[in-house]
């Protein structure tokens, strides 16, 4: 089967557990389609670079996605009939990849760069 890497923004007036709830749906529909979802990731509530549908902000979740292309098409129908959804991409990759995203990695080297405080290393 096909594998695709998923992205959606839902609009910053949803809560974090109702965003969750959104991707739980939507992982609903690509199981009850034939596929399966991987490995999931919430990157959190961020800043756009500009307005999208008056939104100044949105949670950002990822999915990697193992379906037919029916699947995923009644995924995306499913996300622009939503009014919670404001953006979403699908990308069909050659291989999925557990670890974790660039993202991912990018909040955790923050986190930890707080908690080292100043000059950031030991010597």
């Amino acid at each position: 089967m096909p594998q695709y890497e998923h992205v959606f923004l839902a609009r910053q007036d949803v809560s974090a557990q109702q965003a969750q709830s959104l991707l739980e749906e939507f992982s609903k529909v690509i199981n009850d389609n034939g596929g399966q979802v991987g490995k999931t990731e919430y990157w959190g509530l961020k800043p756009l670079a500009y307005k999208i549908k008056k939104n100044r902000k949105a949670h950002y979740h990822m999915m990697n996605i193992d379906a037919p292309h029916e699947a995923v098409a009644e995924m995306e129908r499913q996300m622009r009939l939503s009014g919670d959804v404001i953006r979403f991409l699908t990308l069909r990759v050659g291989e999925l990849d557990d670890k974790p995203s660039p993202m991912m990695k990018r909040s955790e080297e923050r986190r930890g760069s707080r908690r080292g405080g100043r000059g950031g290393g030991q010597e």
